[in-house]
């Protein structure tokens, strides 16, 4: 990746991005994009249809190559930082013909560590997370919202220094992405790992995260970072009907709205 503009990070930051440019057939996503993303915090990333939220995070995360800029992870870049990554297609990203704790595993064997050290990090992570799940069923036997636990739990097993997460719960049911909610908030408060979360619901970007990052349309910059301060645990019937979650959705909608308008 090119390295046009030395990036240099605030303190608290945990992701420093600077001068960050993609391009698609021709079509500019991004020009001269920054950003900083704070160690130990959950960042959820919105913005109108067609502005790159995914892009945005698959470009942090080194899935895809940026034509421009730099992004250092506590001033280390990708190749020397430990990620994980959770993808909206829960079904596409398991491996259906292994066991689910073996799908949890498949990092740790592909990191070569000796089996006696994989079950042992196994088992603190499925201690930490109070997981009740089976884990000896394949994943066609579990339910969408398990299964997506399980993707969870195979991004966690490496100890990332950061987790991404595009949409993680948007093929689920009502019910379902409520359960995940729960437990996306019990897994930051267990691990404390820096999280950035793409959402196509507004909802869900305010009330999971301690920041949203509002997206302007293409060209891509950010419109605006909109704090939410709330307590965790949060939970449904007393975060979202609060004063404090209310201000903030509405700064988000206004700002979403200008945006859209544009």
């Amino acid at each position: 990746m090119a390295t046009e503009r030395t990036a240099s990070a605030p303190a608290g930051a945990h992701i420093t991005i600077r001068g960050l440019s993609k391009q698609f057939n021709g079509a500019v996503v991004y020009d001269n994009f920054d950003l900083d993303i704070p160690r130990g915090k959950l960042v959820s990333v919105f913005g109108p249809n067609g502005c790159g939220k995914s892009t945005l995070i698959n470009l942090i995360a080194g899935l895809i190559p940026a034509d421009g800029g730099q992004i250092l992870f506590g001033g280390k870049p990708i190749g020397e930082t430990k990620i994980g990554y959770v993808f909206q297609n829960y079904r596409d990203a398991l491996f259906p013909w292994l066991r689910s704790i073996d799908n949890i595993a498949y990092p740790l064997k592909m990191m070569q560590l000796p089996a006696p050290e994989r079950r042992l990090r196994m088992d603190g992570l499925i201690e930490s997370l109070g997981v009740k799940i089976d884990l000896m069923r394949y994943p066609y036997e579990l339910s969408g919202g398990q299964q997506q636990l399980i993707s969870i739990m195979r991004a966690l097993v490496v100890r990332p220094e950061v987790l991404f997460l595009d949409e993680p719960f948007s093929a689920l049911d009502y019910e379902m992405t409520l359960f995940m909610r729960d437990k996306l908030q019990e897994i930051f408060a267990a691990t404390e790992t820096t999280m950035l979360l793409v959402s196509h619901d507004l909802e869900e970007a305010v009330y999971l995260a301690d920041q949203v990052v509002l997206l302007t349309r293409r060209p891509t910059h950010v419109a605006e970072i909109v704090p939410f301060a709330a307590l965790r645990p949060r939970h449904p019937e007393g975060t979202l009907v609060s004063a404090e979650y209310v201000r903030a959705k509405a700064r988000c909608l206004e700002v979403f709205q200008r945006e859209v308008r544009r």
